[in-house]
């Protein structure tokens, strides 16, 4: 991460980039500066009209259409960059491109972003040699801190320490989250410069939440109509339904990953310490997971991500997606 910015930095960038981990946040903000960098465009989507540079996303492409795009020279600019996102290369599938790298014409650019990549892999050691492999893991706490302060400073603003504290534990350490909410803070405490508890509860981040972990609640013990009348209030409070899906998707990944630990013999303070989640926390986890099996969990995010994909698709409203969910797994309404 900090070579890169160095890289950034210097001027002095390398021909081949791997960006790959959990933390997507930081994966997808040290990817748009290296397309900052290499073409002048912040944004991805911005670059669809450049010439000199591609995309390729997923597994729809060969290596053979990599190879002789990397082969053609840029159009009146220095460089060609390559951009591909999630392509699984990093295995066998990428040997091909490991013998390709060294012989690219050094006019060529390539940007790998994976969720997971083989160290062991010959593409990874290529890429090693050439360029930079970067992973990015979750912060830990004094980490998250300092990253929360400093872009608060940057806007020229403070924030008290049980602010930062109480944003790095309602937002789950998640730094996409956090980072909309501090947009929300932002504009919330306009001229003001200090930023406090308060303004937290302000901007409804608390009430989310609590409102998740309400409905999964009303979920598990059957009272559709609750869980169907918060999901309203949550629609009230203006959250996007496709918000909403990504938060119950999340917190249902979060029992799951509880309720296996705890049938694995891990107790309170063990599961804490794997999952880096407060023990008052965890003991809220544990005792809703017990009110599910492991199989209606593991259905329950399976759903999820297809909903997911439906909404994304074009086959559903994101609004839908959610209702039925609620219906899915409340039915059998107990009064």
């Amino acid at each position: 991460m900090y070579t890169i910015r160095d890289d950034i930095k210097s001027g002095k960038l390398k021909d081949v980039y791997l960006l790959y981990g959990v933390e997507h946040y930081l994966v997808t903000q040290y990817r748009d500066n290296l397309l900052q960098a290499f073409c002048g465009s912040r944004k991805k989507a911005e670059l669809e009209d450049d010439m000199n540079f591609t995309c390729f996303k997923g597994k729809d492409f060969t290596v053979e259409q990599v190879i002789e795009l990397g082969d053609t020279l840029p159009f009146f600019a220095e460089k060609r960059v390559i951009l591909i996102e999630n392509g699984e290369l990093f295995g066998k599938d990428g040997d091909r491109l490991a013998e390709y790298l060294p012989k690219k014409p050094e006019t060529t650019v390539f940007i790998f972003v994976e969720n997971n990549a083989d160290g062991r892999s010959r593409l990874y050691k290529a890429v090693q040699k050439m360029g930079h492999a970067a992973e990015f893991r979750v912060m830990d706490e004094e980490k998250l801190k300092r990253w929360v302060t400093n872009v608060v400073t940057t806007e020229g603003k403070k924030i008290t320490v049980r602010a930062v504290e109480a944003l790095i534990e309602q937002c789950s350490s998640d730094m996409e989250m956090m980072s909309r909410e501090m947009e929300k803070l932002f504009c919330y405490t306009g001229e003001r410069d200090i930023i406090d508890l308060p303004d937290l509860d302000a901007v409804c981040t608390v009430r989310v939440n609590n409102h998740i972990f309400a409905m999964i609640e009303a979920m598990a013990n059957k009272k559709q109509q609750e869980a169907l009348r918060l999901y309203g209030e949550l629609l009230a409070l203006r959250e996007a339904p496709q918000r909403i899906l990504y938060l119950l998707s999340r917190h249902f990944l979060q029992l799951l990953t509880v309720k296996d630990l705890r049938n694995r013999g891990y107790d309170r303070k063990r599961i804490s310490e794997k999952l880096d989640m407060k023990p008052f926390i965890v003991d809220k986890y544990m005792t809703q997971a017990g009110k599910f099996s492991m199989g209606t969990l593991k259905r329950a995010i399976e759903d999820c991500a297809n909903f997911d994909e439906a909404y994304k698709s074009g086959k559903m409203n994101d609004r839908m997606c959610v209702e039925l969910l609620l219906v899915k797994y409340s039915e059998g309404e107990k009064e």
